[in-house]
């Protein structure tokens, strides 16, 4: 697939990503999010899986940001590695929506618990290596990332799967996750740590060649003879598991090549977050992963139909009092129409007039700035959407406040453009 192009039929003739077909579409299995941190990309996912589940499907979505705001968006007090059904949505359609957050070690544990028999099981989730691994080894969450998103597909009990990544470049690891645990389980140190457990433990370890003696012998200076003990212990109880790791990681990112999927690249109309949009689109192009298209997020819309430079010189006029002549002039007509009984509205006082005065003068110099932001905002889009051609983009408004409700977040879709 080409830099740009766009999966899943969502694109219109006029370059606009149209969320609800993609969602609607049964073919759309899974929507990936990704983006850098802080342009709001769990918020957007948490958007995009309830709107798909009050239009009618079975959604499940999931985080791996370890932020927690997405179960404060959808009203649930904790999010944990079990998909948790949300209440208070639209089921009149049918849909359903649950959530969960990715808890990597509880996912590791699963693994271990489904494919090895119970005493090796027991040895693996013993060994204080293994306790260290799963909680915070390099890579380790990635890989459970893809893990977990292969266990929701093969569940079968939604059919859509919306996935929430982590921020920044990190967002786009777990695709590295099969090749990165390939080189890992065919590298030359776990082959020469599972080498005792192959030959009959480590006394028979000692039998082995000179060279293999010198690297363990020199690993257990570095390590320390208990440290390397545990290692050794572990890789040769998780020995009979690694085919299946890796085969597992090597479908999942298949799972993800297909048409099935849609990756949406989250963004902001800032400089470093559209540079990051712009790295995700073009990685996902050489992976040849389906791209739905670019949703540009808290994207400023002036609210009325005048420029900065009109906007600034009437503020100017209010502030120099010159409006405040002409409204005086107004408040003598009002005074001496309420004089003759004619209903008109009683004149403001001079206080009054002045407080008028400058709050308008603000409001306007406000929607000057918001016009300056918004042109900027433009020219940054432009660039970027020049660099890729063809792309499909969704244009979600900027917040008053923080998304905290399902409301808010039926809100954010509402008045998308």
């Amino acid at each position: 697939m080409q830099d740009g192009a766009t999966g899943s039929g969502a694109q219109d003739t006029a370059g606009h990503l149209n969320l609800d077909r993609l969602l609607d579409a049964p073919e759309t299995k899974i929507v990936v999010c990704c983006g850098s941190g802080g342009v709001g990309k769990t918020t957007t996912a948490a958007a995009f899986a309830l709107r798909a589940a009050e239009r009618g499907r079975d959604v499940v979505v999931l985080t791996i940001d370890p932020a927690r705001r997405l179960a404060q968006s959808l009203g649930l007090t904790e999010l944990d590695n079990t998909p948790r059904e949300v209440a208070g949505i639209d089921r009149s359609k049918g849909g359903r929506l649950h959530a969960m957050m990715l808890d990597m070690k509880r996912t590791f544990d699963e693994i271990v618990l489904d494919h090895a028999d119970p005493q090796r099981a027991e040895q693996i989730l013993a060994n204080p290596f293994y306790q260290s691994l799963s909680a915070s080894f390099a890579g380790t969450q990635e890989y459970m990332a893809m893990e977990k998103l292969g266990q929701l597909r093969a569940r079968g009990e939604w059919d859509l799967i919306v996935v929430d990544t982590p921020p920044s470049r990190s967002a786009l690891d777990f695709l590295d996750a099969p090749e990165r645990l390939g080189s890992f389980l065919d590298g030359r140190l776990i082959r020469i740590l599972s080498a005792p457990a192959k030959v009959g433990g480590l006394g028979a370890f000692k039998l082995l060649t000179g060279g293999v003696s010198l690297v363990t012998g020199a690993l257990g200076k570095i390590l320390g003879s208990t440290l390397l003990g545990e290692v050794q212990s572990f890789v040769a109880a998780l020995d009979t598991m690694f085919g299946g790791f890796r085969e597992r990681a090597e479908r999942t990112y298949q799972l993800l090549q297909t048409e099935g999927t849609a990756f949406v690249v989250v963004a902001a109309p800032e400089p470093d977050a559209l540079r990051e949009a712009s790295y995700f689109t073009r990685r996902l192009a050489t992976d040849k992963m389906p791209l739905a298209g670019l949703v540009l997020n808290r994207v400023h819309r002036p609210q009325a139909d005048i420029t900065a430079e009109r906007a600034l010189a009437a503020a100017e006029e209010l502030t120099n009092g010159k409006a405040g002549k002409r409204t005086t002039r107004k408040n003598a007509a009002g005074a001496n129409g309420a004089a003759k009984g004619n209903g008109a509205e009683a004149p403001l006082s001079a206080t009054e007039e002045a407080q008028a005065a400058q709050l308008a003068a603000a409001l306007l110099r406000l929607h000057a700035e918001r016009v300056v932001q918004s042109r900027r905002e433009h020219r940054l889009t432009g660039r970027f959407l020049a660099s890729h051609p063809g792309i499909a983009m969704l244009e979600l408004p900027a917040q008053a406040e923080d998304i905290h409700d399902l409301d808010g977040l039926r809100e954010i879709i509402a008045r998308s453009a």
